[in-house]
């Protein structure tokens, strides 16, 4: 709203108000406004909480430091969401599609989390809503996200090719073609030239192999939302951690969208051009600020917990931002703690069952594993750390380790 405001006085004359031109300013703006709002609205909303008494429920008290965190408040993703979409509205432009199906992401999802969390206040116990409709729900945002990518004529790539040197057959340059098209192609590491077609998988269906490659692509983004979305709310259960990991892919992804969106860049790493994805640079920008601007209340010790709120909606809206820019399959290695979140409690599950109650770690997710004595009380295959681990410190590792999942998920990029 503001970022139109501004572009009817462009010929005023006013000192900076062409600054809305820039995708820099913009998002420079976003994350501000976003860090703001997290901070202050987010005081506010957490006095709310506290008189809805609206605490979060501990389903195992034995862990360390659990206690403590007993009628803490939560669904404290409401900040986090209010963060992303009041900037994004005032300096964001609204007809662009992406950033819409963002946009629509954050609310779609936002809204199952906090029916979620309700049905936990409601019931007083931690079943939310059932698993079926949680699924149900990512599913239908990731349709929705891809049948638009499918039928938008605005949602195009321009394809890149390497021009090689006659005498070396080194790549002299890339070059683009002057043609946008619509192709169910991604970004993939570890490949000559980073491009993916889903249509190569489904080549014998001969004339509709490029149907089959959109059929493909729809498959993937059900299962990469639905599985990042799980995998940030299993994630979510120490202080700081779910938050900072987010904010850590966030970073990385912007500068995905930024560089994507720039021909000349995307031209440096040898990848596709998707035109008008510059503009989900504000949106990550916003979504970046607000979760640092909630880490504020939100670290250890924490003041308020995210909640499926804000848990489910961080991983979807993630997820659904890769494959926005055609990034989606970079994502095992940027989210990778997400997806190892997912397997072992899978794992548990599977193994529990088989064995009639055996375990293979001593508690999941898998953090939580680490927050338990390995002294032989709980038989598990792995007792290994013996020491119960501090949460701040457990947090601060699985930081460490998102920071390098970033850069080497650039890294790959190049590595050919």
């Amino acid at each position: 709203m503001l970022y139109y405001l501004l572009t009817l006085l462009q010929d005023s004359g006013l000192p900076g108000v062409r600054l809305m031109n820039y995708i820099t300013f913009r998002s420079g703006a976003a994350f501000v406004l976003a860090l703001l709002i997290a901070i202050f609205v987010g005081r506010a909303i957490i006095h709310r909480l506290q008189k809805m008494q609206i605490g979060e429920i501990i389903r195992d008290l034995s862990l360390q430091g659990q206690i403590e965190k007993k009628g803490t408040p939560t669904m404290g993703g409401i900040i986090i969401i209010i963060a992303i979409l009041v900037p994004c509205l005032l300096v964001g432009r609204l007809t662009n599609a992406y950033m819409l199906l963002m946009l629509l992401a954050t609310v779609w999802l936002g809204t199952i989390g906090f029916l979620d969390d309700y049905m936990k206040f409601r019931r007083r116990n931690k079943d939310g809503i059932k698993g079926k409709y949680k699924i149900i729900g990512q599913v239908g945002i990731a349709l929705i996200v891809a049948v638009t990518m499918y039928l938008s004529p605005s949602m195009v790539i321009v394809e890149n090719r390497e021009v090689l040197s006659e005498s070396t057959m080194q790549v002299e340059q890339v070059v683009y073609d002057n043609v946008e098209v619509k192709s169910p192609q991604t970004t993939i590491p570890f490949v000559k030239n980073n491009n993916f077609d889903y249509s190569s998988l489904t080549s014998w269906a001969g004339d509709y192999a490029e149907a089959g490659g959109w059929v493909v692509f729809f498959l993937i983004t059900i299962f990469l939302v639905a599985a990042t979305s799980n995998g940030a709310n299993l994630n979510d259960g120490l202080d700081g951690m779910c938050a900072g990991l987010s904010a850590v892919a966030g970073a990385a992804l912007a500068a995905m969208a930024y560089l994507g969106g720039n021909i000349i860049y995307s031209a440096y790493l040898n990848i596709m051009y998707v035109p008008g994805s510059e503009e989900l640079v504000v949106y990550m920008a916003a979504f970046v600020g607000a979760l640092v601007g909630f880490l504020w209340y939100n670290a250890y010790p924490a003041a308020v917990f995210m909640g499926d709120t804000g848990s489910l909606t961080l991983g979807g809206v993630i997820a659904v931002f890769a494959i926005l820019i055609h990034k989606e399959l970079l994502l095992p290695i940027l989210c990778a703690l997400f997806y190892i979140e997912d397997l072992s409690v899978i794992v548990q599950v599977a193994y529990f069952k088989r064995t009639g109650g055996g375990r293979i770690f001593k508690m999941t997710p898998l953090h939580h594993h680490y927050q338990k004595p390995g002294d032989g009380t709980i038989k598990a295959l792995i007792q290994r750390p013996y020491a119960a681990i501090h949460e701040s410190k457990i947090v601060t590792r699985f930081w460490i380790i998102g920071i390098i999942l970033a850069v080497v998920t650039f890294v790959t990029l190049k590595i050919r």
